[in-house]
């Protein structure tokens, strides 16, 4: 009877860890069974109370093993609403402040000379890339020309990969020199292959019928009869018939033919032009990483962090695999260099649009409402360029009598299509540029970043226009490397900006360098305009870090 009281407290109050002095001296008092109940055995004695307590003990145990379990999953669940909440105050700063927890940039140390000065580097240095390509030779090379009325086989002279495509062109001319005509002229052309045993296998087993417009105003323009955007035989002979030329009101004196190319020496030049470029393209790259490195992301500013996107664009922009379409005779190398030049072309677009409409609303941009509708208006910009991209590629390679410039009925909405996201591209652009210059042009940091990067970008806009007119087409890659290079420099930070920015955010060596007036009055230096970044460092140091 005594070892009742002893089973009780093991099985329901071991938790409560009873001491040995409270246990009562009476069983009947400390037991829950009557005493009648209780055998008179000692074993089974000890053994009937346990049962008749182990629904309350086995309740007890798991309400005090389930208390612990809750309170931990409470208290991870508060954790992570914690964590979460100083994130998002981290990532979302008041708006005060906002504008000044950004990594430095040598934007902010540079004098009106030095912006001078990279202005100048600028232009010289694109200027140099312009005067490689005038000085160079020239793209394109006119084999010979030969005159012929009826029809008759065209030989091409040998070709090497080098010279990358080949044009067959003709100019009609007429007996009399000062009429006007106009007429659509019907041409049969078939092209065959020749291999270095001289056979001539078909590259097209059927006869391609084109239309050309036959248009003359004292002197006939110029036809082109086919066009072969990858070599893939050392030599060509192409059959050429006209239908209508008989029909004519006036006599045809000739019919000149003329073979064009690329330039063996100018694919040299191009491929020492994109070597040097992906050279420095990875330098710059390098360098921009390492200057980054001592500072958090969350403190990068959105140019700096859209720069870390588009230097490896513009890498794969420059084509390290270019080499390629010289060595392997498919279309393939061609097409990736225009898909990575389509990708990095869209991803500046979008750089614009962030940058203009992100740098007014730092700390709010949402995905839906700041990013998506950027992605969605670039995205279909290079879903539209790309589509076009192959679909003149498939055509040029099944026809060789195909032209984009004349035979565009297949994918005239497209082009509509692509002109219309343009248009809208371009206008939510400017809007983003007014409402960002008219909202920010009183805060000295962005007002700063603004200016320059509206003018840079100003600048190479009316360039690349110009350029598109220009033979010298090379000079596109450097305008566009050099764009980014001064972006990067004036974007990274300068030598001492880690050093600066701690003792400006520690509060115990800003308190060390400020006087007893200055803590009690406020500094002079304080109240001073930005003066470009300058007005505290020139109490301590002459020249700038850029110098």
């Amino acid at each position: 009877a005594e070892a009742a009281p002893a089973a009780l407290e093991g099985a329901d109050g071991a938790r409560r860890a009873r001491p040995a002095s409270s246990a009562p001296a009476s069983p009947a008092a400390a037991s829950p069974i009557p005493a009648s109940f209780v055998p008179a055995s000692p074993a089974p004695a000890s053994v009937a109370p346990a049962f008749g307590g182990g629904a309350g003990g086995m309740e007890a145990d798991f309400a005090a093993f389930g208390s612990p379990l809750c309170g931990e999953v409470k208290r991870f669940c508060r954790r992570v609403r914690e964590t979460y909440r100083e994130i998002q105050e981290d990532l979302t700063p008041y708006k005060d402040d906002r504008y000044y927890r950004l990594a430095p940039m040598r934007l902010y140390t540079l004098s009106k000379r030095h912006f001078v000065l990279v202005f100048v580097v600028f232009f010289i240095c694109f200027g140099l890339t312009v005067f490689i390509g005038i000085a160079g030779k020239g793209w394109l090379l006119t084999l010979w020309g030969f005159l012929q009325l009826k029809p008759f086989n065209l030989s091409s002279p040998p070709l090497s990969t080098y010279n990358q495509q080949l044009w067959l062109t003709c100019v009609v001319e007429l007996d009399q020199h000062d009429v006007s005509l106009k007429k659509n002229v019907t041409m049969t052309v078939r092209v065959l292959g020749v291999v270095k045993d001289g056979s001539t296998p078909y590259v097209n087993n059927q006869v391609h019928n084109r239309t050309r417009l036959l248009s003359c105003a004292q002197k006939c323009s110029e036809i082109i009869v086919a066009h072969l955007g990858y070599l893939n035989y050392t030599q060509y002979n192409i059959f050429v018939s006209f239908e209508d030329l008989n029909k004519l009101t006036y006599t045809i004196q000739n019919i000149t033919f003329t073979w064009k190319t690329y330039n063996p020496t100018f694919s040299q030049v191009e491929i020492w032009f994109r070597f040097v470029f992906v050279v420095l393209t990875f330098m710059v790259t390098c360098l921009f990483a390492h200057s980054l490195r001592k500072f958090s992301m969350r403190d990068w500013g959105i140019e700096q962090k859209w720069m870390s996107i588009l230097l490896p664009l513009l890498l794969l922009y420059n084509d390290p695999f270019f080499p390629l379409s010289f060595l392997v005779n498919s279309w393939f190398p061609g097409m990736l260099d225009d898909l990575f030049q389509s990708l990095f072309l869209c991803a500046l677009l979008l750089f614009w649009l962030c940058v203009y409409h992100g740098i007014r609303v730092q700390g709010e941009r949402k995905c839906l409402t700041f990013y998506l509708p950027k992605f969605f208006i670039v995205g279909l910009l290079w879903l539209a360029s790309v589509t076009l991209g192959i679909w003149q590629t498939v055509n040029e390679v099944h026809d060789p009598t195909y032209q984009y410039r004349v035979d565009t009925g297949n994918f005239q909405g497209m082009k509509i299509f692509f002109l219309v996201v343009a248009t809208t591209y371009i206008l939510y652009l400017l809007f983003l540029i007014v409402r960002a210059c008219s909202e920010l042009r009183n805060m000295p940091y962005v007002d700063l970043r603004l200016k320059f990067l509206t003018a840079l970008t100003f600048v190479v806009l009316v360039i690349s226009i110009v350029i598109l007119y220009l033979p010298e087409f090379l000079s596109f890659y450097g305008l566009l490397n050099f764009y980014l290079y001064t972006l990067a420099f004036v974007y990274s930070p300068s030598k001492n900006a880690l050093y600066e920015s701690q003792l400006k955010d520690n509060p115990a060596f800003s308190m060390l360098n400020d006087s007893d007036d200055d803590v009690i009055y406020g500094s002079d230096y304080e109240e001073m305009p930005l003066q470009n970044g300058q007005a505290i460092r020139a109490k301590y140091k002459e020249e700038s870090d850029s110098d």
